[in-house]
């Protein structure tokens, strides 16, 4: 992605539609910590181009606790995301550290978030392409 392509909230769409491909295929290669990587990734670009969609400014995060925050300023019925976007942010961490003793990431677990931000995903799929660009 180019610079000047970084506010177009489509391109983040985009790339995220492909983070939810890596998402189904680590889950079907029982890769848990890659899958969970994937979904906070694809979280991650959905709501920044959500937000971008509203005029936010671009920040270097990969909390997804304080983007959905800022996007709840937008749309309140998002707060109800908030829990299972904290837990999704820590699967970034895992992919990247060694988890602490006992902190492996499961499959089930991953499942099971998918589920559970699976309407924050429909959400933000709809209103980004409902904006005019």
């Amino acid at each position: 992605m180019e610079f000047e392509d970084a506010a177009d909230p489509i391109k983040w769409l985009r790339i995220a539609e492909k983070d939810l491909i890596r998402v189904d295929r680590a889950l079907d290669d029982d890769d848990a910590e890659a899958a969970g990587f994937w979904l906070q990734q694809a979280v991650e670009k959905l709501l920044k181009g959500f937000l971008l969609s509203k005029g936010w400014k671009l920040k270097k995060t990969h909390d997804l606790e304080s983007l959905v925050v800022d996007a709840v300023a937008y749309d309140r019925a998002l707060d109800e995301y908030h829990d299972v976007c904290e837990k999704i942010t820590n699967y970034y961490v895992l992919q990247r550290y060694p988890p602490p003793p006992g902190g492996d990431l499961t499959v089930a677990e991953v499942r099971q978030a998918l589920g559970d931000v699976r309407g924050l995903v429909e959400t933000l799929r709809r209103q980004i392409t409902r904006q005019p660009r």
